[in-house]
């Protein structure tokens, strides 16, 4: 009987491993879990997020990590004192402390492959810029481990199907890194809509309001990757160009080659949203909007104002300016 409950409980947490990232407290049993019960974890870009969600896991008895990578020698040595000054000073708070007390022997590798080629992983943490979601995921399921992978979950309607696809195929559990669905307000605010008790919704708005005015992400020359950064690997799908200081490791979220504002603050209103109101996706876009306010490189609006609407009728209204708040 103690080796069936064993292995039933290991089946279940390896099916709710996404939830537990999201969720702790879920899967929470406490001290004296056995050792063949843990889910052993890969973790794939351990820099800003990346290191949010180790350092979560350390603290959880239930996993254990197997491995790290990341294309940045810093991230996988775990090294502050290595990091590159300029990307230090440019990023602040960006740049991971990476003090945690993680096990010397844990392997840890540049090229997310190798995470997937180790056996003994059930499960992959993907945090890698956005471009690399898809990709990594599909692989992650064909290699036969469950996913957690941080939003926006791909870029492109196709990426997202053929991501979908893999997880069926493969009878893998993959979730999503979106929270906000876990908080108390949201539930009370779908009970009261669910219910009827604030009339009939026709329309939702979110906004997300920044100053990055007058220079933004500023503007830089092609140059040299960082000692230890590996610039092709971190490119991987897209096409190949010169490493810039205003790309890599975070500010990639302006150019739309990599992400956007929209997939790295949207998603989160947006899923809220859906679920709130039971819609699925839109059956029509209007967007507008462009570089008005901003000086630098980016390839992404400062200002913009996207309309869906759902084949309820219902609209979503999403808005994004970067120069209009603060000092």
């Amino acid at each position: 009987m103690g080796k069936t409950r064993s292995l039933s409980r290991r089946k279940f947490l390896k099916s709710s491993v996404a939830a537990g990232v999201a969720a702790p407290a879920v899967l929470r049993a406490g001290p004296g879990v056995a050792a063949n019960d843990r889910i052993r974890l890969g973790f794939i870009g351990v820099g800003n997020r990346g290191s949010q969600l180790l350092t979560a896991c350390m603290g959880m008895p239930d996993f254990e990590i197997g491995a790290i990578c990341d294309v940045y020698e810093p991230y996988r040595t775990r090294d502050f004192s290595k990091v590159d000054e300029g990307w230090a000073r440019a990023l602040g708070g960006r740049i991971p402390r990476m003090d945690e007390d993680l096990p010397d022997d844990v392997p840890r590798y540049k090229d997310f492959r190798r995470v997937l080629d180790q056996k003994d992983i059930d499960a992959v943490v993907i945090a890698s810029p956005d471009h690399w979601h898809a990709l990594q995921s599909i692989l992650a399921c064909d290699a036969g481990k469950d996913v957690y992978v941080e939003k926006p979950l791909s870029l492109t309607v196709r990426e997202g199907r053929r991501m979908v696809e893999a997880a069926r195929r493969h009878k893998r559990v993959v979730q999503v890194g979106l929270q906000r669905r876990s908080s108390k307000t949201y539930h009370k605010l779908k009970t009261l809509i669910d219910a009827g008790d604030i009339g009939k919704v026709t329309v939702a708005r979110a906004y997300r309001i920044s100053n990055m005015a007058p220079d933004g992400i500023g503007r830089a020359v092609a140059s040299e990757p960082p000692p230890g950064f590996d610039w092709d690997l971190w490119l991987g799908p897209r096409p190949w160009r010169p490493f810039r200081e205003n790309i890599a490791p975070y500010k990639f979220r302006w150019w739309q080659e990599y992400s956007s504002q929209m997939a790295n603050w949207g998603v989160h209103y947006f899923d809220t949203i859906r679920w709130l109101l039971d819609e699925e996706a839109p059956v029509s876009i209007s967007a507008h909007g462009g570089k008005f306010a901003v000086d630098d490189d980016r390839t992404v609006p400062d200002t913009a104002e996207v309309t869906f609407q759902f084949a309820s009728g219902r609209l979503l209204v999403f808005g994004q300016y970067e120069a209009s708040s603060g000092s």
